[in-house]
């Protein structure tokens, strides 16, 4: 069953439980009831929302995760249950002992996905777009020439062709789009590894002890694209701001179906399919991640291995 998402701005909220229901309710009015189990994600950009200890332990639960917005609307917190997998500990020891080896080859295999996803959002027959392509060719185990970097550079120039962007973490606009858009996937991940045993701490290139979500940013990179592809929609239909319209949008991405190998599915059941794949690497079993490609029939030579 796909998880469903539940965002929450409009007016001040109230999230308790009762009898396995979430009741969301607005003053002495209860707007909304939904069973926790169905809950994937739910995302407050509402200040005064306020929540009961049930709430916060019904979602924990049900293994949904909680998303707490900041003054500027992008999510600034977020709450994730405790592993609760029958072989946790064996996946613990499993992703520690993993070897340097099998984290470049792995890495690889994030970045060049990256890159290709990024030449498919560029116009068929844009010069860039074919440049990027042959950039993922030269891609090496742990990118030891950065070829991610080179990549990037040339992607933001040609991403938006009509208007001259710049991708700036701190700017407002199309950038917080992207900014809001990156972050719910990052939690998204983040509750897939939780739910597969693993530890999100734990990353393949990303480290930093001040991140307590390495390996979500290193499987994320290869969905980033996905995210652009909306927000380029938005914008070119005038949506570039970050509103209650432009958020439902992006929310909706994990739902929308992607290619998992020679299948589809929604984004949510990929981001559960590439993490297995993980596991299956951490045992030995398997050299080969299983990314979700948004990409057309048209596109296999963009989004093949």
């Amino acid at each position: 069953m796909i998880k469903r998402t539940v965002e929450i701005s409009r007016k001040p909220t109230y999230l308790t439980v009762h009898y396995g229901q979430m009741l969301v309710q607005s003053g002495t009015e209860t707007v909304g009831t939904i069973p926790c189990e169905d809950i994937g994600m739910v995302v407050v950009d509402q200040p005064r929302t306020t929540y009961t200890h049930a709430a916060l332990l019904g979602l924990a639960d049900c293994g949904a995760v909680l998303v707490v917005c900041g003054k500027n609307h992008l999510p600034a917190a977020m709450l994730l249950p405790l592993a609760d997998h029958s072989e946790v500990v064996w996946r613990i020891a499993e992703q520690v002992a993993v070897r340097k080896p099998l984290r470049k080859q792995l890495w690889r295999q994030l970045v060049r996905a990256k890159i290709r996803a990024q030449a498919v959002n560029l116009p068929q027959g844009c010069p860039a777009r074919q440049k990027l392509q042959e950039l993922a060719k030269t891609v090496r185990s742990g990118d030891p020439t950065n070829v991610e970097a080179q990549a990037a550079r040339l992607y933001w120039h040609n991403w938006l062709s009509d208007d001259a962007f710049r991708r700036d973490t701190e700017a407002a606009g199309v950038n917080a789009l992207l900014n809001y858009g990156y972050a719910i996937i990052r939690a998204a991940v983040a509750r897939a590894l939780v739910a597969g045993g693993l530890l999100p701490v734990l990353g393949l290139f990303h480290s930093n002890r001040s991140n307590a979500f390495c390996l979500a940013d290193d499987l994320m990179e290869p969905l980033r694209p996905l995210v652009d592809a909306r927000v380029q929609r938005l914008s070119r239909d005038g949506h570039q701001d970050l509103k209650p319209e432009t958020k439902a949008g992006l929310l909706g991405l994990l739902a929308d179906p992607v290619r998992l190998g020679t299948r589809r599915g929604p984004l949510m059941i990929g981001l559960h399919r590439m993490v297995a794949s993980l596991v299956r690497c951490y045992q030995g079993e398997s050299d080969r991640l299983e990314i979700p490609h948004a990409c057309s029939l048209a596109d296999t030579d963009a989004c093949g291995s």
